[in-house]
């Protein structure tokens, strides 16, 4: 069932799939659901990005559903749905622990997830669920190394340059004041909500640039 909604998810445009095995971490009305699959596209914070991100989430809640599994769907952070019982998760559970615990990436000095073929370009979703899925391997550490990049390239100095790990989770990565109040200040200046140099000075994110390595990272269709 695994591999068959994997296939299904990668040829309805989904660059990465995982599952992450949850026991432990969820509790109260939430703690029968105890898989997390976690689903990721290229970032491009568009309207065509949701979009995609919606239809792929909502083709792993039907193919769960279809087999008798109960769900509950995660929105993307770009749609977050206030005043909802979804909203209430948005503190407890992020699609990143989803993503690490599903060994798709760890969080960078950037305090984004970074994936090994995509970088910090990924935009998630996740589908919480009774399923019998069997869990990935998760990620244990950064794998940043010796790294700066992002620390010396911020402009408003707020990435500390702390390593995150799967035993130090909430290790102060970025000060958050610092970077919000720069991104309040570019956008009253030139209107735009976000300066994105950290996504564009990581390695990992610059490879994913190289047209041809991208290509070659796509999902073969003619076997879809």
């Amino acid at each position: 069932m695994k591999s068959e909604l994997r296939h299904e998810l990668l040829c309805l445009g989904a660059r990465v799939f995982g599952v992450a095995g949850l026991q432990g971490h969820m509790n109260g009305e939430l703690a029968h659901l105890e898989i997390a699959v976690s689903i990721g596209v290229d970032r491009r914070l568009n309207e065509d990005t949701l979009s995609q991100l919606m239809k792929l989430q909502k083709h792993a809640v039907r193919f769960l559903k279809s087999r008798g599994y109960r769900t509950l769907a995660i929105p993307p952070d770009s749609d977050r749905q206030k005043g909802t019982f979804i909203s209430k998760l948005y503190k407890l559970f992020t699609h990143k622990m989803a993503a690490t615990s599903a060994g798709i990436g760890w969080i960078g000095k950037n305090g984004l997830l970074i994936s090994p073929d995509y970088g910090p370009r990924l935009s998630l979703v996740t589908v919480l669920t009774d399923a019998p899925l069997e869990p990935d391997g998760p990620m244990e550490r950064s794998l940043c190394g010796d790294c700066m990049l992002c620390v010396q390239y911020c402009p408003s100095q707020a990435i500390t340059g702390a390593e995150w790990s799967r035993i130090s989770p909430f290790v102060e990565l970025v000060n958050l004041s610092a970077c919000r109040s720069h991104k309040a200040t570019k956008r009253a200046t030139d209107g735009k909500p976000n300066c994105g140099l950290c996504i564009n000075i990581c390695p990992y994110g610059r490879k994913e640039s190289d047209s041809h390595n991208a290509e070659e990272k796509k999902p073969a269709r003619e076997q879809c």
